[in-house]
């Protein structure tokens, strides 16, 4: 009977890491999670990542601001506080539309901004009372993690040794 255990490999440079990955990928050895202090180039490729849809989420979150802020500006001008603006009449928003571009343009940003950053936090399990997921402090510094669930411990600690790794962690699953 085996038992799944959760191997991790502690690098010291994003090179080795990157080495590490390919030997992995060439063996056919499935890696769980890769944990790094700053972004890789390439290591989504080599993980075999999809392209992620933040940009799609980005451009509906500025859409939305943009329609709030033309509500906000129609019904301001028009409803609420409706003044003479350069001798055009209050009674068409479209008339007046030039002048409330840049308000337009501010809410569109904030709520792009905002939006995508609260889309972020909880995509990632990162909003508040969540455990932390990062088994190891020092790869939010300067370490490298693999992370392996296998039954095959032996396999992946020898090719772990062969690609340059500095420590080994193993824990239940």
């Amino acid at each position: 009977m085996s038992t799944i255990k959760k191997i991790f490999g502690l690098y010291g440079d994003d090179d080795d890491l990157m080495n590490g990955v390919k030997a992995f990928n060439a063996k056919g050895i499935a890696i769980a999670e890769v944990y790094t202090p700053f972004p890789v180039h390439g290591l989504d490729k080599a993980l075999g990542l999809k392209k992620t849809r933040i940009s799609d989420a980005a451009f509906i979150y500025a859409v939305y601001g943009v329609t709030l802020g033309s509500l906000l500006t129609w019904y301001v001008m028009n409803f609420d506080w409706p003044q003479d603006i350069g001798g055009k009449p209050s009674f068409s928003w479209f008339t007046n539309m030039p002048a409330f571009v840049v308000p337009m343009f501010e809410l569109m940003v904030f709520c792009a901004a905002h939006m995508m950053s609260l889309t972020f936090l909880i995509r990632n399990k990162m909003y508040p009372f969540c455990p932390p997921q990062n088994p190891d402090p020092r790869t939010t510094d300067d370490k490298f993690m693999i992370e392996f669930l296998s039954d095959d411990v032996e396999s992946i600690k020898q090719l772990l040794v062969e690609t340059g790794v500095e420590e080994i962690t193993i824990k239940d699953a």
